[in-house]
């Protein structure tokens, strides 16, 4: 617990009453009146489609490149060594756990459901050329990948990049607000942040619901086809509230818990599937048109990404596949992005664009070919167990993967295996939409808080409503149809948070150049009197001291603290405000910040870190295992060094070194051309 010459009551986590309510009773209007005037929305819903289809199709196109061009250009970039939270933070999970998180909630269930349908549909029935043939079914291929691949992660990467860095690394809010922060300043707060929110809550809430929506009607199928539940409106009601209740039991637990768990068991799971469809099929066949799937999607990328089909365009097939799908992407691009952000901080901006780009592609890669090749082998050979297998495929596409498990042994097993999945990826896709929901509808203190548990339970049955509703209105056709209408306004708010987060990048890069044509610092300076052979001695009897606990307290209280406190008095002399701030408990510390009025503050703060004892020390038989380092953090997180055993002038030395560079960094930005948004203060680093 900190404490200050002038304690103030902290600020508590709250609604945010606009975003709430303005996105609430919008969504829960717009499903009443879907249900209850289910032919006028329909038709509404249609007319809009073609319009947005018509004169924005191309701008679907571009958009999509245009993320992935520029979240690759980043990490690749100097500013890919930056961290997403302060300078030593570190990742909260490994690179399993998250990869495991990353799949559930970036594709989930919609996987389960397109992996048969689509390829099977687009080697049927393919958007140009005849269908049916081997050209049509490497095409197929190529289109699946491109649906599913690297062009889809770019918006989540984006998003996610932008939201933990301003939340992280500048302490704002955990929104989508925030990253608009270098085009808008504090205007974020009012009205411009709000519209932003409410198009981020929207389009959110409308990705999930078709999301679930989908994998409601693929569920119905499952349990018609193994228990002989009847296919109806009734079930499918059924099975919403069911998700609605174990989603919102989930998200109530937590990240750390609930999302995390689940996550990894239907990881487990879905790798289990695969390697048995792999091993129980033609597996050398398999695995040789993996090879050239992968080859043709590199090889041609560029090409499918920019073919809009503009001399003769089957506008059917891309309102239902390429254009639903680009819109699909971005409409969940705030739900993905901001849970990325809330899983990834600590790491650095290029291990999170090369996670987030290779291991869920790898996956969707390795997982799309298996299956789906193995189902068009099975239409091309005539050899499916059930009659008419592609026309059933294409023409219900919730059906295909139970259809296709018929030609499998072990059917009830797969089938058992493939309905827990698909329960499992509901509850995860539900938790983590209705936990980032929560978020982005509050005010909270801390972005490594969460709204409290009866908001994330009111989204819950929220995205079920809704759900539902667009189920009424025209099953998969009016989820489609919704997704690529609520997708296209948070697509130019996309472009904002790119010129926004790279304006802001620009800023970290400068702060980096000034601070190495600032002045040198003097750490470990030679005392005045002092003879000239006495400083060597001291610096390496400091390297070989170890303190302990109640050591490190004791150099808090007798040197740091009395240089904060003598640079304090000066600097109020000459009118410039400074406060000594001292933690307590947990977060034992000491902190000494100057208010600099509208420009970034100064932060020097020293925290006691414990560490193991090095082996070689000669103490470490007698003083225990662990000593504490005395580590600096500065506004953008700690600095990697130990000023234990200077003295209160070697403190006032060093505080003055990071002043005087902090300073300096904010001279070389009001001299820059046109200047730059100054970013807001960073948030207090912690000794973690």
């Amino acid at each position: 617990m900190a404490h200050t010459d002038a304690p103030s009551e902290s600020p508590r986590d709250r609604i945010n009453p606009v975003v709430f309510y303005g996105s609430a009773i919008g969504i829960v209007a717009f499903a009443l009146w879907t249900m209850f005037f289910t032919e006028a929305a329909g038709g509404v819903i249609n007319a809009v489609l073609a319009w947005i289809s018509d004169s924005f199709g191309w701008f679907y196109f571009l958009a999509v490149v245009a993320y992935l061009v520029f979240v690759i250009g980043i990490g690749l970039s100097r500013y890919g060594k930056l961290r997403l939270g302060p300078a030593h933070s570190t990742p909260d999970f490994n690179v399993i756990t998250w990869a495991a998180m990353l799949f559930s909630a970036g594709i989930g269930i919609d996987l389960l459901f397109f992996c048969i349908a689509e390829p099977v549909t687009q080697f049927l029935a393919p958007p140009v050329g005849e269908g049916g043939t081997q050209q049509a079914a490497r095409h197929a291929m190529e289109l699946t990948f491109l649906h599913w691949g690297l062009s889809g992660w770019g918006i989540y990467t984006l998003v996610g990049m932008s939201l933990a860095f301003f939340s992280y690394r500048h302490g704002l809010p955990l929104t989508i607000r925030s990253a608009l922060y270098p085009l808008f300043g504090r205007r974020i707060h009012g009205p411009i942040g709000h519209t932003v929110d409410i198009a981020a809550v929207l389009g959110t809430v409308f990705g999930i619901a078709t999301s679930l929506g989908i994998g409601i009607i693929q569920l119905n199928f499952g349990l018609h086809y193994m228990f002989g539940l009847p296919e109806n409106t009734v079930t499918q009601a059924a099975l919403a509230v069911l998700i609605v209740v174990f989603s919102a039991i989930s998200a109530v637990t937590g990240v750390e818990k609930g999302i995390r768990r689940l996550s990894e068991f239907n990881m487990a799971l879905a790798v289990a599937l695969l390697l048995f469809v792999l091993f129980t099929g033609k597996t050398l066949f398999l695995l040789n048109a993996l090879v050239m799937n992968v080859g043709d999607y590199l090889a041609h990328f560029v090409r499918l990404s920019f073919d809009t089909y503009a001399f003769d365009p089957p506008a059917d097939w891309l309102n239902a596949w390429t254009v639903f799908f680009w819109a699909w992407w971005i409409a969940w691009g705030p739900f993905v992005g901001l849970f990325l952000a809330r899983i990834s901080r600590g790491r650095t901006i290029r291990q999170f664009v090369t996670g987030t780009l290779i291991l869920p592609l790898t996956f969707m890669m390795a997982w799309m070919s298996i299956m789906g090749n193995s189902a068009i082998d099975l239409v091309m050979a005539g050899s499916a167990s059930i009659a008419d297998f592609g026309e059933q495929a294409m023409n219900n596409p919730g059906s295909s993967i139970y259809l296709f498990l018929q030609n499998y042994p072990w059917i009830w097993l797969t089938t058992g295996v493939t309905t827990v999945l698909a329960i499992v990826f509901f509850v995860t896709s539900g938790d983590s939409g209705s936990l980032v929901l929560s978020n982005l509808t509050s005010v909270l203190t801390d972005p490594n808080h969460d709204a409290p548990s009866w908001m994330r339970i009111l989204w819950a049955a929220i995205i079920g409503i809704l759900t539902l509703a667009l189920l009424m209105a025209g099953g998969l056709g009016a989820l489609q149809s919704a997704v690529v209408i609520t997708g296209l306004p948070f697509a130019f708010v996309l472009f904002l948070m790119m010129i926004g987060l790279f304006k802001a990048l620009k800023v970290e890069g400068l702060k980096e150049d000034s601070l190495r044509g600032s002045m040198a610092g003097h750490l470990s300076s030679r005392l005045p009197g002092e003879a000239a052979g006495h400083s060597w001695r001291r610096r390496l009897s400091r390297a070989m001291n170890f303190p302990n606990h109640e050591q490190a307290r004791r150099f808090l209280g007798e040197a740091v603290r009395p240089a904060m406190e003598e640079i304090r008095e000066v600097l109020g002399d000459q009118g410039v405000s400074a406060a000594l701030v001292a933690g307590e408990g947990a977060e034992e510390h000491l902190e000494f910040n100057v208010d600099l009025g509208d420009e970034p503050s100064f932060t020097y703060q020293v925290w006691p870190h414990r560490c193991a004892m090095p082996a070689f020390s000669i103490r470490a038989t007698h003083a225990g295992t662990h000593y504490y380092r005395m580590q600096v953090h500065i506004g953008e997180g700690g600095q990697g060094y130990d000023i234990y055993g200077y003295t209160k002038e070697q403190v006032i030395a060093d505080i003055l070194d990071q002043y005087e560079r902090h300073l300096f960094f904010l001279h070389t930005q009001r001299e820059l051309p046109g200047g730059e948004a100054p970013m807001p203060d960073a948030p207090s680093a912690s000794g973690d």
